[in-house]
């Protein structure tokens, strides 16, 4: 089956940024009674998007948050994300040469729990956001993964801007468990990179790799049509 699409997840898989996004949940969550440590945001919050864990913290930590609390968090995480990583370039390590080569060969899309904001200026600065044909992220869908929301979407707009994409056709990238349940979710077989966990902790991708510079057409044009979520191959 020819290769429609490849669909990235953002942060964790094209951007070093989850240390920044853990700094700035930290920055806006002081005073307010609630505690995230560096080992609980990886262990149990980074699959969610902003609305996700805040709402999971509350709820784990005995003090649940309204709607009106959730949005003013958001909002002041999202400025103290925004000032942490302006200026620099927080793309990993042969992201932009990744981005290049497989731009040439299938029509690129991001499904991400960031914001569509974030991804949208960190591409825009790094002279990479029109490489993407589609863009989706937390505000955008209904639903953060692990749920398939982003992935659907994804595969949907690639469709309808005449790629033929359809779930089987497009090859997901991620960095989480989470991400890899969305991807399988929606339909899309899965390559996984060991950016955030180890290797051990990605079994159920199709295909897990070390870094970007592994990520090449031939390995993502094998997966196509492959049914996503038997764990195959680990590099």
């Amino acid at each position: 089956m020819p290769l429609r699409g490849i669909v990235f997840d953002f942060d964790g898989v094209l951007a070093d940024t989850e240390p920044s996004h853990l700094a700035a949940f930290q920055d806006v969550l002081a005073g307010s009674g609630l505690t995230l440590s560096t080992g609980d945001y990886y262990d149990r919050y980074m699959g969610y998007d902003d609305v996700g864990t805040l709402r999971a913290l509350g709820r784990d930590q005995g003090r649940p948050l309204d709607d009106g609390a959730v949005r003013r968090l958001v909002a002041a995480k999202a400025l103290c994300f925004e000032a942490r990583v302006r200026g620099g370039n927080v793309l990993f390590p042969g992201a932009a040469a990744c981005i290049e080569r497989l731009a040439a060969v299938a029509p690129l899309g991001i499904a991400s729990g960031a914001l569509r904001a974030e991804i949208e200026a960190i591409l825009t600065a790094a002279n990479l956001r029109d490489r993407f044909a589609v863009i989706v992220g937390a505000d955008d869908v209904p639903r953060s993964k692990p749920a398939p929301d982003t992935y659907q979407r994804a595969v949907e707009l690639l469709a309808a801007a005449g790629t033929g994409a359809d779930p089987s056709a497009c090859v997901a990238i991620e960095d989480t468990v989470w991400g890899i349940e969305a991807a399988h979710a929606a339909g899309l077989p899965c390559v996984a990179l060991t950016h955030s966990y180890p290797a051990a902790a990605l079994a159920e991708a199709d295909t897990v790799l070390g870094s970007l510079d592994e990520l090449q057409p031939a390995l993502l044009e094998s997966l196509c049509g492959q049914h996503a979520g038997a764990g195959r191959t680990v590099r």
